[in-house]
């Protein structure tokens, strides 16, 4: 559902979850030591537990059409915003709840692995 509604509603979930991203994992810092990403930890596995409970509540074809947007809001905004290693984690579950197992392992060892590259390029450059 592409509605400019809900675009929006998308957009303000991502600033409020990149809001959140920020002062969590400035909060985090100034209370341990900065020699572990001990904030960033946080925030993947809290935005992680986020984005599999809400949607495992808001299933799609079991939650109420109408309010698809409020799921828009939360699992696309809110948790991209806050953390896009929750999207990772739920489309890996997915693929492993779908016996695609072959296919979740490449999935895994891509992303990560290419990521990984990709920073180093990216910093390299």
């Amino acid at each position: 559902m592409m509605t400019y509604a809900a675009f929006l509603w998308v957009a303000l979930g991502g600033a409020l979850g990149s809001m959140a991203r920020f002062g969590l994992v400035n909060a985090v810092a100034a209370l341990v030591e900065a020699t572990f990403p001990w904030g960033t930890l946080l925030v993947n596995v809290a935005g992680s537990f986020v984005i599999g409970l809400f949607s495992s509540l808001t299933a799609a074809g079991e939650f109420p059409h109408d309010l698809m947007e409020i799921r828009m809001f939360v699992l696309v905004g809110v948790c991209g915003g806050f953390t896009t290693f929750s999207s990772f984690s739920l489309q890996s579950v997915d693929l492993i709840q779908s016996d695609e197992l072959v296919r979740s392992a490449l999935y895994l060892l891509a992303s990560v692995l290419l990521c990984l590259l990709a920073v180093g390029i990216g910093t390299a450059l």
